[in-house]
């Protein structure tokens, strides 16, 4: 997991050859005029999914985690608090791995709860388990997927 701003973004670029990409379109967009969807971005390689939600209570934010991608989350409206477990301390899914939508929810309980602020951004790795949408009030994020290589 990684935690940043994302004017410190161009340190972590060099970590994935499509974080470039990834880390321009957060940037250079005004999610003000972008619905909420998904879109695509590099010919598919990537994808951007924008989504309103009212945050829920820590209970009942469940650990997911990914094996075809890594996350890069980064709040639009709201502060979004996250909960974090690392994947090889992971015990019990609750809901097995879904090939098709590339996640897998589990029992545990996070480790860890991470702030993340409008301006920053967090990175999590298929040896990540986390905990999205936890808060107050609503919140607008983007998630952008990318390709494990």
């Amino acid at each position: 997991m990684i935690l940043d701003s994302l004017c410190n973004s161009a340190r972590f670029e060099s970590l994935h050859p499509l974080f470039k990409e990834a880390f321009d379109y957060l940037k250079s967009t005004d999610f003000s005029k972008v619905e909420d969807g998904k879109y695509e971005l590099e010919g598919k390689q990537i994808t951007a999914s924008i989504a309103s939600l009212f945050g829920k209570e820590k209970a009942e934010a469940a650990i997911e985690t990914h094996k075809k991608y890594i996350d890069i989350q980064a709040p639009l409206l709201g502060v979004e608090k996250i909960g974090w477990k690392a994947g090889c301390e992971l015990k019990e899914e609750s809901i097995p791995y879904n090939e098709d939508n590339d996640i897998a929810f589990y029992v545990d309980r996070p480790t860890a709860f991470t702030k993340i602020y409008p301006g920053q951004f967090v990175i999590y790795f298929p040896e990540d388990g986390h905990a999205p949408g936890i808060g107050q009030g609503n919140i607008r994020k983007v998630v952008i997927k990318i390709p494990v290589l």
